[in-house]
This record gives structure tokens, C-alpha cells and sequence, in this order.
């Protein structure tokens, strides 16, 4: 079976293999990818996730991908960046060889119940498809309005990805596109083709629809992840930086060194939902040998 009942760090998940050797695990705490490890890439894992991160109940992981529901950071009334991500979701299906293609498929639900009614008064019902080939991870989100009223929301997948050194990272594809920039609060324009990962970096990016490249510079062979994405009209590129990452508790004061965010979001343009009505959004990883730009 391609999909197998597992405790990761103390809490139930499921650990996802293709039939090629590419695997992947999603804990039910959250419906969070916390790895993802390409076929015949020497098993190295490409996702970051912290050491101090905490896997308690009501508690968000730190790293790996956390799924960004109904709320972005703290831009509206509700704990920063929603509910999705601390509450337990279910599986609904997985399979092996989906559409005989050879990739494996897992679907995670989230459904409304009394107590995200008393936070967000709403009727939902979110889908996490996470599907995994070779050396690719694509992750899509699912949302329904099972309720009666029209509602609108904001979603991301807040993808923390492995480096080895941030200092020698670099984000292309970004040039031309303007973006807020959330450490000096002011809008501008990049004109560089890269974005170097140095310092504190908390870019939200608005209508990008190309693929990006995220460069590991520090890595052993030259190494690239291509992210691109669908349904999501945004993009966040995050690192803290020294300063930040050392008042972060459930990172340890170095973590910044090791990851760079490309997150696939919807916060410019909230999506807004009738009655039956449902939207989807994916992010695509996929790792490429790529010679340092």
C-alpha cells in the first residue's frame, strides 16, 4: 500500500510513497507535509522543519508546509494565519499509481464543527490533495461553502524549503513584479532579475503567474527547486533573518540559515464564496539540477 499509519514526533500521520521511491509524510495534526524526499536524489530531504518546532495539540508545526486558513497572518480578527493548521483533519482516500501515471495521491478533509463556528461563524469544508511522482510534490486546497450565507477568505500553503545556506540563496523569476514589503511597510518594484536570501526578507508579491526558482548556492551539486502554482494569485517569499529567528521560540537561533518560504497565497484578492459554490488553488515543487545563476 502506498500509504501507511505512522506517529511522527508523537503525533498520527501518513507517510505517502510512490511507486518510483519519492516519499512524502502529511501528520493529521494540521494536514501538514512535514517531508518530502525526491526519488533518486540520495534521500536528502527538501523541507525545512525546525527542531524546537512544537507537535502539540492546538499548537502550529514550524516548517514543512502549513496549510493558511481562512485568515492570513494577523489581517483580520482571528489567531494569525487561521485555524486550518492547528486542527485535525481526517483522510478521505489515498491510492497508488493514480490514472496508472505512477504518482501516489492523498486527500486529507477539514470540515466546520462548533468550534470553528464560534471563532468563524461559517459552514466549510477544505481538501488537501497532496500528490507525489518522482521529483515532484504537488499540494492542492480544496474550499467549499456548505453554509448558507456568501463568505470570503484567505488561504496560503506557507512552504518552508531546505537550504543549506540562505546567504547563498537566491529566489528567481521575481524581476519587474512589484510587492509590499513587510519589514519597512512600503510598496515597490524589483528590478533585479534574482532575490538574494540575506537579511530579513518579508515580500508579498501580487498577479504572479510564472515559475520561480529557488537556487541553493550552499548546496553540495547544483541544485534548484522550480515553484509554480495555480489558483493562488500571490506569492510571500520570508526568511527572518538573524534577529527575528532568535525571539522566535520554536526556532533555534541559526534556523534562518536553513530555509527560505516561497509560499503560494491569496491576501491581495480574497476569494469570496456563495453557497455551494468552491474554489482550488496548488502549489508545484519540483527539484532540478540547475547550475548556481
Amino acid at each position: 500500500m502506498a500509504v501507511t499509519e505512522l506517529l511522527w514526533q508523537g503525533v498520527p500521520a501518513l507517510a505517502l510513497q510512490a511507486p518510483d521511491g519519492a516519499r512524502a509524510v502529511v501528520t493529521l495534526h494540521g494536514g501538514h507535509v512535514v517531508s518530502w524526499v525526491p526519488s533518486g536524489r540520495g534521500g536528502d530531504e527538501q523541507l525545512y522543519l525546525s527542531p524546537r518546532s512544537s507537535f502539540t495539540s492546538g499548537q502550529p508545526i514550524r516548517g514543512g508546509v502549513p496549510v493558511v486558513f481562512p485568515q492570513f497572518s494577523d489581517r483580520g480578527p482571528l489567531p494569525r494565519h487561521g485555524f486550518a493548521r492547528t486542527r485535525n483533519w481526517r483522510r478521505v482516500t489515498s491510492r497508488d499509481a493514480a490514472d496508472g501515471d505512477g504518482a501516489a495521491m492523498l486527500v486529507l478533509r477539514l470540515s466546520d464543527d462548533t468550534q470553528t463556528r464560534a471563532a468563524w461563524p461559517h459552514g466549510f469544508a477544505l481538501e488537501l490533495h497532496v500528490r507525489l511522482q518522482h521529483s515532484a510534490l504537488h499540494i492542492s486546497l480544496e474550499c467549499s461553502n456548505t453554509g448558507s450565507t456568501n463568505w470570503a477568505f484567505s488561504a496560503a500553503l506557507h512552504t518552508y524549503l531546505r537550504v543549506h545556506d540562505s546567504a547563498l540563496a537566491s529566489v528567481a523569476g521575481l524581476g519587474g513584479h512589484r510587492y509590499h514589503d513587510a519589514v519597512d511597510r512600503q510598496d515597490k518594484v524589483q528590478h533585479n532579475a534574482l532575490l538574494p536570501m540575506r537579511g530579513e526578507i518579508d515580500r508579498v508579491y501580487a498577479g504572479v503567474g510564472q515559475p520561480l526558482q529557488l537556487h541553493d548556492g550552499g548546496a553540495r551539486a547544483p541544485r534548484a527547486i522550480q515553484v509554480t502554482q495555480t489558483g493562488f494569485d500571490d506569492v510571500v517569499v520570508w526568511n527572518p533573518g538573524a534577529a527575528r529567528c532568535a525571539a522566535l521560540a520554536d526556532m533555534p537561533a541559526d534556523g534562518y540559515r536553513r530555509m527560505v518560504c516561497i509560499e503560494a497565497v491569496r491576501i491581495t484578492r480574497p476569494v469570496a464564496l456563495a453557497p455551494g459554490q468552491t474554489w482550488s488553488g496548488e502549489q508545484r515543487l519540483r527539484l532540478t539540477d540547475a547550475a548556481a545563476p
